[in-house]
């Protein structure tokens, strides 16, 4: 994502999975019991849990059945929910959140240049 920082080292794997499976890591890791569209992890940490700011190494793991609902809902294709959701858990890779209302607009903003980017 141009513009959101360097990093010498980037590798991002991206995990697509169902209902289930995302709500007990979602359980395990956040303490949420329940499913959600999608989670990130910094997999770069050092030991003190800090994220190493010359490197960018994570996983973005997206529920599909959360997605296809989400599509729906939203009246787009899965796929370009699919993009929207892999663009979300970059931006929380990066260190976005999106807790508070004013976070989340400053994310879906994100979120919109970079599909404009993509042509999507």
């Amino acid at each position: 994502m141009q513009g959101e920082g360097f990093f010498s080292c980037k590798e991002v794997s991206v995990v697509l999975l169902n209902d289930e499976n995302i709500r007990e890591l979602n359980r395990c890791f956040l303490n949420h019991d329940y499913p959600t569209d999608v989670l990130s992890f910094r997999l770069d940490e050092d030991t003190q849990m800090q994220p190493r700011k010359e490197t960018l190494v994570g996983e973005i793991i997206i529920s599909v059945e959360t997605a296809q609902r989400n599509a729906k809902r939203y009246k787009q294709t899965l796929e370009k929910e699919l993009i929207r959701l892999v663009i979300h858990g970059t931006l929380h890779l990066l260190g976005y959140e999106d807790a508070k209302e004013k976070q989340r607009r400053k994310m879906k903003r994100k979120e919109k240049n970079y599909m404009r980017q993509l042509c999507i």
